[in-house]
Parts: C-alpha cells; structure tokens; sequence
C-alpha cells in the first residue's frame, strides 16, 4: 500500500497541496471539449475546474470549483457496481465480464462477438447489466433511491440529488443506450425490462455531486471497503480491492492504459468532466472540469491528477 511508503516522510500539507494542483492545472482550463450529446452537458461552462482530497481522517481539503455540483454520469457505476455486489456477489461475473475493452465505451460489434455478456461493467453495456443485477425483484425506482441513499449516507450529505433536466435529455438521446440493451436482452442477459433497466441508468448518471462530496463518498474505496470516519463496513475488502482494478484498468474507457501510465491511480471518469480516483490508505481525491479529451476523459482534470502524483510520488506501482 502506498500508506507504507509515506510512514518516514514529513507530513502533508493537504490544502497546499491541492491549492498547488489547482494553480498546476489552470492552463489547462477551457481546453478539450464539453460534451455535446446532451444539451444539458453542453450547456456547462468549460472553465470550471474543481478539486477535493478526503483523508482517512475525515478532513476533505478543496479548491477551485469544488463544491459546485456536476452530472456523475458513468463515475455513479462505481456505486452500484458496490451495492450490486453486495445484493448478488460473485454471481455478477456470470453477467459481465472483468476484462478492458480494447473498444469504445459503447460498442455494439463487440457486445455482438461475445454474445450479449459485456467486456467489463465499467462500459455503458456493462453498467447496463449492473443496473439489472441491482433492480433484481425490486423496482426500478427502488434501485435509484437506493443509489440516492448509498451516495448521501457515504458523502454525508441529504443534498445530493438528481438533475430531472439531465434526465430528460439521456432519455431524448438514448437510442444508442437502448439498443444495447435490447441486443443484451436479446441474449438473455437482462432479467429486467429494457426500459427499467434504462430508467435506472439514466437517472443514475443525472446524479449530481460536487467534487467535496464525491471524494468523500468515495473514500472507502481507499481503506479496504471500509469507511474510516464512520468504521463501518461498506463492502468487503475484496471487493473493494476487486473494483479499484476494474477502475484501474477499464475505469477510461480507450485511455484507462494512458491514465494508468501517467497518473498510477485507480479512477473513474465521466462525460460530466469528473473523475474519482482512490489513493489506497490515504484517501480519495475527485476533480472537475467540463473539457474532455479525445478518449471523453477531463483534459485539465486527468492533468490536475498528473500534478497532483507529481508533487506526492502517490502510485500503486510504489
């Protein structure tokens, strides 16, 4: 863990440091480009840029724009990858799949060649396939108020809710969503209907948070499934240890190797301009800023996630 690599070094200046990151990243601000498949992301203004580190201690150290909410979209997959793990275990497997893509995030060709059972459950078909084990017998509407409930009782915070404007434009835009999850139910892989699967997904990514109250509901990631404020047991370490891989090495969609390369940490992007990354016995940092990269990852956010490694020498390959 990198927790044993900082035992001899100096304390840390949390919010120098993210105050450091941020100024790191400030050229980057504006740069790439908001996603435009949906008005409501296109509408967000591309100079945001945000960052929070929550600490094993409780402290969450911010600046920029950190506590201005944003779209999770697909960074909400890490949460009901958790919760469905907890209702099904090792049965998801049978499902979907643990390997990177190698594709972009919502291939049809290669869902087609393997049958209807997603690569990873960190594509959009993949989170598809969570969404369905996390509804089981319940309802659709269950599902997301569970979601809702997981994401306020881990961030601490009643506040976060879902943008309806979001909502609205997901369904409007969703015919690429809606067959891939008619060509997953066509393959027996969905035990839901179609559209209750993506009613639960596109209320899911319309959740709003800010960078603050990601990185804290994030943080049990960082400490074997447990919350280390609270102590309570959020899921099981290996679990936990299971989806900081799947962030690892699928949580980018075509540039999860690029971010593994440059920045060493699991994490999750988002078309929203997020990204959650843990940093194993320390905490959890979350960025924000609009502009996305080529692969739809946060151009000054992943660069604001480089800084950040940079001034620390925080890896998993320590």
């Amino acid at each position: 863990m990198i927790e044993k690599n900082i035992k001899d070094q100096p304390p840390v200046d949390y919010q120098a440091l993210v105050d450091a990151v941020l100024d790191d990243a400030s050229n980057y601000r504006g740069h790439g480009d908001v996603s435009n498949y949906l008005p409501a992301l296109a509408q967000v203004n591309p100079n945001k840029l945000g960052i929070a580190l929550a600490t094993g201690d409780g402290n969450v150290y911010v600046a920029g724009d950190a506590d201005e909410p944003f779209s999770m979209q697909s960074i909400s997959t890490i949460f009901s990858l958790s919760l469905a793990l907890g209702h099904v275990g090792g049965a998801l497997w049978n499902h979907v799949g643990r390997e990177p893509a190698g594709a972009p995030f919502n291939a049809l060709v290669q869902l087609e060649e393997e049958k209807g059972k997603p690569r990873n459950p960190l594509i959009n078909s993949g989170a598809l396939v969570v969404c369905d084990q996390l509804i089981g017998r319940d309802s659709a509407d269950e599902a997301v108020e569970e979601i809702l409930d997981f994401l306020r009782e881990r961030s601490g915070d009643d506040s976060v809710g879902i943008d309806e404007n979001v909502v609205m434009s997901e369904s409007k835009a969703g015919s690429l969503n809606r067959s891939l999850a008619h060509f997953i139910a066509a393959w027996g892989n969905l035990n839901n209907p179609v559209e209750d699967v993506l009613s639960v997904w596109f209320r899911q990514c319309a959740i709003r948070m800010s960078c603050r109250q990601l990185a804290r509901a994030g943080l049990y990631l960082a400490f074997d499934g447990m919350d280390p404020v609270s102590k309570a047991e959020v899921c099981l370490p290996s679990r936990s240890r299971r989806i900081n891989a799947l962030m690892l090495t699928s949580g980018h969609y075509d540039n999860s190797g690029d971010f593994a390369f440059r920045i060493g940490l699991p994490g999750k992007s988002g078309s929203g301009g997020g990204i959650l990354a843990t940093i194993p016995g320390i905490g959890a940092v979350a960025v924000w800023s609009p502009g996305l990269n080529a692969a739809r990852t946060s151009l000054a956010g992943a660069v604001a996630l480089e800084k950040l490694v940079e001034r620390t020498g925080w890896s998993v390959f320590v």
